[in-house]
């Protein structure tokens, strides 16, 4: 009885996991446009910020950075190429982790780690699990 139960929940809610794949994709794609923008809008300050967080090649870095963020914001919003965009996408988090937020603690309030967890947590999702069907990966690389 159980088992049937849970296969008839399993059934009917798993119809909406390509809805939730791009709620999560445009979430975070909008969540990366700003960050994304305000480090193009400066990107000398950008590496200048960066050189004193101690990140080496400071410049490269600031422009690797803010290309990686915008193309994620394309990337994710379309659904294309969802896994591959994912893994530098994932170096940024971890970087921005490791040399911004940890000293601050989890909460994001206090500029914690939360929400760049948040986002590494999501993109492990999209790494694993793919773009969904609404998405033009799923057009394209249809198995």
């Amino acid at each position: 009885m159980i088992s049937r139960i849970h296969n008839i929940i399993s059934d009917l809610f798993s119809n909406f996991q390509s809805i939730f794949l791009l709620l999560a994709r445009l979430t975070l794609a909008y969540g990366f446009y700003e960050p994304a923008m305000k480090k193009w809008s400066d990107i000398s300050g950008i590496a200048q910020w960066f050189g004193s967080l101690g990140i080496p090649f400071p410049t490269l870095n600031a422009y690797m950075a803010a290309t990686t963020e915008l193309l994620g914001v394309v990337l994710l919003t379309l659904g294309l190429f969802t896994r591959l965009i994912s893994i530098p996408l994932i170096v940024v988090m971890l970087v921005a982790i490791f040399t911004v937020h940890i000293g601050n603690g989890f909460s994001a309030g206090d500029n914690g780690f939360e929400i760049p967890l948040y986002y590494l947590l999501f993109l492990g999702i999209f790494l694993s699990h793919g773009a969904g069907k609404v998405s033009v990966d799923n057009f394209i690389f249809k198995k």
